[in-house]
C-alpha cells in the first residue's frame, strides 16, 4: 500500500523497482510505469494503482558542480535538502523552493514547483538548464531550452508522464550566507494583505502570508505577512542552525483537529507576535521550511489523511479578491478546520512547462482533515468558485479535480498529450482523463 503525503487516496502498485546508475533500465511488460521520488505530492499524482513504481531513492549522487557559475548537475533522486547542505556553505542557494526541502529534483521538475519568490524568479522550470529523459523504448534524450525543447517543455510540470528523468542541471543562486533578513507584519483584512503584497514585490524577493481562515467578524481575513531577502550578513556558516528533531509518532485521533482547537491555535499564532511589525535576521531553514522540523506532521490529521486545496485565481480586477473572500467564507461556514493556510500573489513570469500551474494571480493553500463526503462536498463548492472565476487547481496537491475542470484549467493540454510516453501513467492522470491508459 502506497500513500501520498496527504495519505488520501491510498493505492496499491504491483511492483516497486529501484533505479540506480548500476541498474538503469526500465522494466518491460504490460504494467504501466511511474517514477516515485520522496512521495511528497499530496494527492494521487505520485501513485500508480496496479502499476509499477520506479523508485529514485538510489539516484542520489551529485555529479558535478561549477563553483564559479553555480551550475550543479545531479541525479534525479537527490533532494533539495542535499543540495542545500552542499551548496549553501559554498555561497549558493536553490533558485526556487517549495515549503519543504524533502522533495527530489525529479519531483521538483515533474510538478514545476514554485515558492515564495515566484514574482521575481518564476518556477523551478525557469531555472532548469537541462536533463536526461529515459523513455520506455530505451532511448535517452538530453533536453534543454535549445535541444529537444518541445520535450523539455512537456516534461517540466509533466507529472512524470513523459518518461523517467535520470539527471538534471540546475542554475543556483549566489548568496552571501545562510541567513534571511525577515520582516513579519500583522494585517487585519484581505484588503490589507493585498496592499502589503503589492508594495513588497519590488523590494522583497520572498513574500508569503499565513492566514487565519477560521476567523469571523473583525477577525475575518486577518493574518501575518512575511517578506524577506538573503542577508548580507555572512555570520557563522558552521552550526548556525540546528534542525529540530520533533516527530509525530502516531496518528492523532480524528476529533483532535476541529473548529475549536484550530481557532485556539490560530488565535495563539496570530497574537504571539505582540508588535505589528517585527524585523529580524534568521537562518534560511525556519524561514523556508518551518514544518520540516516536525517529522511526520501529516499524522496530525489522523489515519484517514487530509486533502490539500491549492488554487490560483486571476487578480487583474477585483473579482479575484472577491473569489478568495468567497472561498474563505465557505470554509468558515462549513466549520472546516485548517491551521495551515497560506496566501501569496504569483507574478506574471511564465514557465516553459506546458502544464505548469502557477500563473498571474492569487494562490490560496488550505489543509483539511478528510471526513468523507463532508469534505468532498466542501471541495465541490470551493472548486466551483475557482473555476467560475477562471482559476486552476494545483495537480500536485489535488485529489478531487474532475476531467472537465482539468481541461479547463490547462489550455495547453492538447499540446502536451502527444509527448506522453505510452508506458507511463498515474492514478491522477487516469482520473482526470476518464480512465485513459495512454492507448
Amino acid at each position: 500500500m502506497f500513500e501520498s503525503w496527504g495519505r488520501y487516496p491510498q493505492s496499491t502498485c504491483t511492483d516497486v523497482v529501484d533505479f540506480s546508475w548500476t541498474f538503469n533500465e526500465l522494466p518491460k511488460g504490460k504494467s504501466l510505469l511511474l517514477a516515485h521520488g520522496q512521495g511528497r505530492s499530496y494527492g494521487d499524482a505520485c501513485l500508480n494503482n496496479s502499476g509499477t513504481l520506479i523508485s529514485t531513492r538510489h539516484l542520489n549522487r551529485l555529479i558535478g558542480f561549477d563553483d564559479e557559475t553555480g551550475i550543479i548537475k545531479c541525479e534525479s533522486g537527490v533532494t533539495l535538502a542535499e543540495i542545500l547542505r552542499f551548496a549553501v556553505p559554498r555561497g549558493w542557494f536553490i533558485p526556487v523552493s517549495p515549503g519543504t526541502k524533502f522533495v527530489s529534483v525529479g519531483g521538483a521538475i515533474a510538478n514545476d514547483i514554485h515558492g515564495k519568490n515566484h514574482h521575481v524568479a518564476g518556477t523551478f522550470g525557469r531555472n532548469l538548464l537541462s536533463f536526461e529523459l529515459l523513455r520506455s523504448d530505451g532511448h535517452r534524450t538530453t533536453c534543454s531550452p535549445k535541444r529537444n525543447d518541445a520535450l523539455f517543455n512537456a516534461t517540466i510540470a509533466g507529472l512524470g508522464l513523459t518518461g523517467f528523468i535520470t539527471w538534471a542541471e540546475i542554475q543556483l543562486k549566489k548568496i552571501k550566507g545562510p541567513f534571511i533578513d525577515e520582516e513579519s507584519i500583522k494585517f487585519s483584512s484581505l484588503d490589507k494583505f493585498f496592499e502589503l503584497s503589492r508594495s513588497s514585490d519590488s523590494k522583497s524577493e520572498y513574500t508569503v502570508a499565513w492566514l487565519d481562515c477560521i476567523g469571523t467578524g473583525s477577525n475575518f481575513g486577518r493574518g501575518i505577512f512575511m517578506r524577506g531577502n538573503h542577508s548580507e550578513n555572512t555570520g557563522s556558516q558552521k552550526d548556525s542552525y540546528r534542525e529540530g528533531k520533533l516527530s509525530v509518532p502516531i496518528d492523532f485521533p480524528s476529533w483532535a483537529l476541529n473548529s475549536f482547537t484550530v481557532k485556539a491555535f490560530n488565535a495563539l499564532y496570530y497574537n504571539k507576535q505582540l508588535k505589528k511589525t517585527v524585523t529580524k535576521t534568521i537562518h534560511y531553514d525556519p524561514f523556508f521550511y518551518p514544518l520540516d522540523s516536525v517529522h511526520g506532521w501529516n499524522k496530525i490529521y489522523g489515519k484517514n489523511g487530509f486533502l490539500q486545496f491549492q488554487c490560483v485565481i486571476p487578480t487583474k480586477d477585483s473579482a479575484g479578491q472577491k473569489a478568495i473572500e468567497a472561498i474563505l467564507r465557505e470554509v468558515v461556514a462549513a466549520q472546516s478546520a485548517s491551521f495551515l493556510a497560506v496566501l501569496k500573489e504569483f507574478g506574471d513570469i511564465e514557465s516553459p512547462g506546458l502544464m505548469s500551474f502557477p500563473r498571474q494571480g492569487i494562490t490560496l493553500c488550505l489543509d483539511f482533515a478528510f471526513r468523507g463526503d463532508e469534505t468532498l462536498r466542501l471541495f465541490r463548492k470551493l472548486h466551483k468558485i475557482v473555476f467560475d472565476n477562471g482559476g486552476a487547481i494545483y495537480p500536485a496537491k489535488d485529489a478531487c479535480m474532475t476531467p472537465e475542470e482539468f481541461s479547463a484549467a490547462f489550455p495547453k493540454l492538447k499540446e502536451f498529450t502527444p509527448h506522453i510516453d505510452k508506458a507511463f501513467s498515474s492514478d491522477f492522470w487516469r482520473r482526470v482523463t476518464k480512465g485513459s491508459t495512454n492507448d
